[in-house]
């Protein structure tokens, strides 16, 4: 007679939250895409659209500070739901306005861009974050921070990221 090990719903809960606490202590570090311009392909021509759109406007307005070109990717009735910024596409532009003068273009992001995600109107950017270890300010871990756009009759409308008062 064979013997088979049999957990309970709890001891089965308490085995997989232990190791998943294991995993947090010994974390992977968040790596960067190769090539941030393989992300930007679909098989769907209309989310390769929107993706291309929310990189171009990230790039060109958001990193670069073409304010001038906001009107080319913001909607005017654009809805921001970072709660540290008012809402509609001229109160991007003065918001961002104080960030400073306008720098060249890149041709690719600055940062470390993780997955580039489209899916209906929607379009996520998925970034590499570095932030300071609480425990230990000398060292630093990596995470992940997200961007969500929603695109309508070709301009960005909409976003959401995970900011939070401070």
């Amino acid at each position: 007679m064979k013997h088979r090990m049999v957990l309970t719903a709890p001891a089965a809960a308490i085995g997989i939250f232990g190791l998943a606490g294991g995993v947090a202590n010994g974390q992977v570090p968040v790596s960067p895409a190769p090539a941030q311009e393989s992300l930007l392909t679909s098989a769907d021509p209309h989310a390769a659209a929107n993706k291309r759109l929310v990189y171009d406007f990230w790039r060109e307005v958001f990193e670069a500070h073409h304010l001038d070109l906001a009107p080319k990717y913001l909607a005017e009735s654009y809805i921001e739901h970072n709660p540290r910024f008012a809402t509609g596409r001229d109160a991007f532009i003065e918001n961002f306005s104080k960030a400073g003068p306008p720098k060249p273009i890149e041709p690719r992001i600055r940062r470390e861009v993780v997955a580039i995600v489209a899916q209906g109107d929607l379009v996520v950017l998925a970034f590499v974050r570095e932030a300071p270890d609480p425990k230990d300010a000398a060292r630093k871990y990596t995470t992940t921070w997200f961007d969500m756009f929603r695109v309508a009759d070709g301009k960005i409308a909409e976003h959401w990221d995970a900011a939070q008062l401070q």
